[in-house]
């Protein structure tokens, strides 16, 4: 059976499609955006692997050249492993989707976005997560969504969504935003220097139409949705449970108060060890259970601290920073060099000038690669509550 829904979304008719193709899949979505076609399939093992204690999701974005009935350029006319901005546009399908499984699932699971055809006229990345999420919402896999991106940009003054890659405005900001139907899970794109009430716009203007991509996936699954398969919590027996609590939580507090990152990992591996070893043989038969028992133990120990005590796992309280040094011309054969520490993380960077002769031409399916803006954007602490609000809650 073939279910088609369609709404108007910036001007162009939006459409997600069931059941024309990939029917053996658990479940497959055809989204068109205008002349923009992507189509996304998803297939969930039914066994689980023994001993499985994690959640294997794998994510694929790929845009080939025939979409937009172009042949690639340079000498190598085969297309291979995926490029840089498929890879990244992978990445933006994985982030939405990925916290919206059921923590307790751990079924292997592949999800596979395709662009089909391209007019050239815009960027169609965004469309793949609302394909993926179709095809999971309509499957019998277990998923909180649906979930809808949607691509936004501040041009002189107005907030454009979806524009034209032939816009000749200049783009001060430039989001793709991912939601649910009450709150924003990511985040991701590029600004020049604009205000905090400009960005927190842009998410509102955002969540309003991904809003409407959501209703038109909750008609679909109305109609065409499968049953979706039982996920049973693994429970853990109330005594092994009250021992273990019991046993590690005074180790915990002592743990929380090592300033050094390396020694808290180490403690905690040993807190973990000397409990499995403490174990009988039928209690080892919830062992992984028992070891996510005690990560979350030590997770909500670390938070009251933070909330209730105002300090942080290496002793900082909440307004003091890392500290920070910059140190330039490191390398002393590159055009310039730098290292950059903060605590315990480093990024040396290192620059090599050229001329236009070594300019990489890369082709993509609008056009030629143009060079990204930088961002400038800063987010003032009085606005990290109002922002909260729209954030969603990761549980994974």
């Amino acid at each position: 059976m073939i279910v088609k829904k369609e709404i108007e979304l910036a001007g162009r008719p939006l459409s997600i499609e069931v059941g024309r193709i990939a029917s053996q899949a658990d479940g497959s979505a055809w989204v068109r955006y205008g002349d923009n076609i992507t189509i996304a399939t998803v297939v969930s093992s039914k066994d689980l692997s023994e001993n499985q204690d994690f959640f294997p999701l794998s994510v694929d974005y790929r845009e080939k050249m025939y979409a937009a009935g172009k042949i690639p350029g340079g000498f190598f006319k085969r297309e291979g492993r995926p490029s840089e901005k498929e890879i990244l546009a992978a990445r933006m399908v994985d982030r939405p989707i990925r916290p919206l499984f059921p923590k307790n699932f751990f079924y292997e699971t592949q999800v596979m976005t395709s662009v089909l055809s391209a007019d050239g006229e815009s960027d169609i990345d965004f469309l793949a997560t609302v394909a993926a999420s179709a095809a999971i919402c309509v499957s019998d896999i277990p998923f909180d969504g649906p979930v809808a991106s949607v691509r936004v940009c501040l041009m002189d003054g107005e907030y454009v969504l979806n524009p034209s890659l032939k816009d000749p405005r200049k783009k001060r900001m430039e989001l793709v935003i991912s939601g649910t139907e009450d709150s924003i899970i990511m985040v991701e794109g590029e600004a020049k220097e604009i205000s905090e009430q400009e960005m927190i716009s842009g998410i509102y203007f955002a969540h309003d139409a991904i809003k409407s991509i959501i209703k038109l996936q909750n008609e679909l699954v109305a109609e065409c949705g499968k049953p979706k398969r039982s996920c049973v919590d693994v429970e853990i027996p109330n005594a092994l449970k009250e021992m273990v609590v019991n046993k590690v939580t005074p180790e915990i507090k002592k743990l929380a108060d090592v300033a050094d990152k390396a020694g808290r990992h180490d403690g905690f591996d040993k807190i973990l060890d000397d409990l499995i070893l403490d174990l009988d043989e039928e209690q080892q038969e919830h062992v992984h259970t028992v070891q996510e028992l005690v990560h979350d133990l030590f997770r909500d120990e670390v938070r009251r601290r933070i909330l209730k005590d105002g300090v942080r796992p290496d002793g900082r309280t909440a307004k003091e920073i890392r500290p920070i040094t910059c140190e330039i011309t490191l390398l002393p054969r590159v055009h310039g060099s730098a290292l950059f520490t903060r605590g315990q993380t480093q990024a040396l960077a290192s620059v090599t000038l050229g001329t236009k002769i070594d300019e990489q031409r890369i082709d993509n399916l609008g056009g030629d690669y143009t060079e990204p803006f930088m961002l400038h954007y800063n987010f003032p602490p009085y606005s990290v509550g109002e922002i909260r609000r729209f954030l969603g809650t990761s549980r994974r």
